[in-house]
């Protein structure tokens, strides 16, 4: 039988919304972390993005909130502030995106939550970090891509027009390495016995991810050439056309250079032109030697492509769209998007944890609750009393689902 998932007792408060902060809760969510979403009467955001079948239940908040349980609270209600200051007190870490100096204007600044529990974590997701000129300013994935200058990126690379890339990549990436810096805070709690907190500005863990692919020659001072990885860069990267259609190939170690030139009969130019000598000498050729690639691409189909460069152990996949990655057949295979029973929402396709662990596998445990789905049950763990609980109800501090099966205060 498999152990308890590997997060199994750790409790996390999310009090972020849209996409970043929440995607890091669902991640240790995922890893077996008990995360309480909290939310504003008119909930996350993304409870609003079309389509739905019921409202508050769009299909992005489905897919950044499984494996949480829901509460309402009113922060700014005195009641709903101290209602959310004991649930801090019992909890390992506190998670969100509010922006610091209104977090102290709440009253949920680090002073104020460190007294209530010196163990707690809490991790600020913020834009940009404390110190420097925007800090406190409000952000965006758009803003961050143009910012780290990716729009710039794929102009160089081939782009007519500067474009943002169509994935809230940013959002993402941050979240991931939220995740991580809350995880490597418990381990130094479990150590010192104290908690802290953690910032995560996205502008700078982004910036470190360009830099770390482009800082090319401006890694030296003084310079030893530009900034720009040539290879990244050059405009003939890009999915290979074929006779009838389009195809993902990358040729990049001696061993597959050797072989692709061999297939196609031109192993004499791989030994005798100094261009393919080895990695450098071809990444200070990249532009001419993709175009070489390009050409010679246009000689066989997408199935002859395929099969020749599987054969001749060179990397190539196929250039899927949205529609064909869903009928990937590795996807199927590992059954990677199943389809569940949701609660109120019926059938859905979730994407899977994608790790496979041989003990202690992560699993879906929970759906992606309903607004306040668990808020007479969250309160009561906290200490508050039916009483209490009814009180706030009335007022409208927290909400209690009328259709809800259990947890009514009578």
């Amino acid at each position: 039988m498999n152990s308890p998932p590997p997060l199994d007792g750790l409790r996390i408060i999310d009090m972020s919304s849209v996409v970043m902060g929440p995607f890091a809760t669902q991640v240790l969510g995922d890893l077996g972390a008990d995360v309480i979403k909290v939310e504003p009467r008119q909930g996350d955001t993304t409870r609003h993005v079309t389509p739905m079948r019921n409202d508050d239940m769009g299909w992005v908040f489905l897919h950044a909130n499984r494996n949480k349980r829901s509460i309402v609270l009113d922060l700014k209600d005195p009641e709903g502030l101290e209602a959310l200051l004991k649930l801090a007190e019992s909890a390992d870490a506190l998670v969100t995106n509010v922006r610091t100096r209104a977090l102290d204007r709440l009253g949920l600044g680090w002073e104020a939550l460190k007294a209530r529990n010196p163990r707690l974590i809490l991790v600020n997701l913020v834009g940009y970090g404390s110190g420097g000129p925007y800090d406190g300013r409000p952000t965006y994935e758009d803003l961050i891509q143009g910012v780290i200058s990716l729009p710039s990126l794929l102009v160089q690379a081939g782009s007519e027009e500067p474009h943002y890339v169509p994935l809230a990549m940013n959002d993402r990436a941050v979240g991931l390495s939220s995740a991580v810096a809350l995880l490597a805070a418990v381990i130094h709690r479990e150590k010192s016995g104290l908690g802290q907190q953690i910032e995560v500005p996205m502008f700078e863990t982004m910036a470190q991810w360009v830099l770390g692919d482009h800082m090319g020659g401006k890694t030296f001072e003084p310079a030893l050439g530009p900034a720009g990885y040539k290879r990244t860069l050059t405009k003939e990267r890009r999915p290979y056309r074929t006779k009838d259609g389009r195809i993902c190939c990358i040729i990049y170690t001696d061993n597959h250079w050797r072989n692709f030139m061999e297939l196609i009969g031109k192993g004499d130019v791989y030994r005798n032109d100094p261009r393919f000598a080895n990695i450098g000498t071809r990444t200070d050729h990249a532009h001419d030697l993709y175009a070489f690639v390009s050409e010679a691409m246009l000689e066989r189909s997408n199935a002859e492509w395929l099969e020749a460069l599987l054969a001749a152990d060179v990397p190539v996949m196929p250039l899927h769209d949205l529609d064909s990655l869903m009928e990937d057949e590795h996807l199927k295979a590992v059954g990677y998007l199943p389809v569940t029973d949701h609660p109120t929402e019926g059938k859905i396709r979730e994407v899977r944890v994608p790790s496979t662990w041989s003990d202690s596998q992560p699993s879906v445990r929970r759906a992606p609750p309903r607004l306040g789905e668990h808020s007479v049950e969250i309160l009561r763990e906290a200490g508050l009393s039916d009483e209490q609980i009814r009180s706030m109800v009335e007022r409208g501090v927290t909400v209690q689902l009328d259709h809800a099966s259990e947890g009514q205060v009578a």
